[in-house]
């Protein structure tokens, strides 16, 4: 499985060949340092180690300094591992080598992208999981069209179900969207251009994985 770590622009759209506009996102996608090469003699695995996003070095930690130094590059904000990545670019991939998205990506290919998503805070189950309500507006309903309604029985099981669907902290989860289709790839201004939304707020960190 081979990848590049980006960071999300924004959204726009485009016009496809037959005349339909298409919703897209808009995403740097490296150019991303090798700082480190795994093997399965050394690891137990083949991967692939990719950083990205410049970071001062006086907010790194000296282990990592160390670490990027080795690779012969400046410290980096992320640092992702693709497993298997040397499969495709065997004899290509070396430490302290560049990769791009016009090396990993081509028009056409379909990716799975993967960020954090926009944190909503403590939510309610409408906006949560999306309930209905109770009753809507009518038969003497005033206080409560979007309370959770009830949550068990009494005598039995005499408690609430692991699980149930409450009000709670929303969004910021680990998200994945897969098969989205690539549409352009800019190779020199380091952009990729792929179809639907992404998860993540703009200039936030978004992995593509092929």
């Amino acid at each position: 499985m081979s990848g590049i770590i980006g960071k999300k622009v924004g959204m726009t759209s485009i016009f496809s060949a037959d005349g339909r506009n298409v919703a897209c996102t808009l995403i740097e996608a490296g150019p991303c340092v090798v700082t480190q090469v795994k093997n399965v003699e050394t690891d137990g695995y083949n991967a692939v180690q990719l950083a990205f996003g410049e970071r001062k070095e006086k907010n790194t930690p000296k282990p990592l300094i160390g670490h990027f130094k080795k690779a012969g590059t400046t410290p980096k904000q992320k640092v992702v591992e693709f497993r298997d990545f040397r499969v495709e670019f065997e004899g290509q991939v070396e430490l302290g080598k560049t990769v791009s998205a016009g090396e990993v990506f081509v028009e056409g290919d379909f990716v799975d992208a993967i960020g954090t998503s926009k944190g909503k805070g403590f939510q309610g189950v409408v906006k949560r999981h999306g309930f209905g309500g109770v009753g809507g507006q009518t038969h003497g309903q005033h206080n409560r069209q979007r309370h959770p309604g009830s949550i068990g029985a009494c005598s039995w099981p005499s408690r609430v179900f692991k699980g149930m669907r409450m009000a709670g902290r929303t969004g910021g989860d680990r998200v994945k969207v897969i098969n989205l289709r690539v549409l352009k790839v800019y190779s020199e201004q380091n952009l990729i251009l792929v179809s639907g939304s992404v998860p993540g707020p703009k200039n936030s960190f978004v992995i593509l994985e092929k």
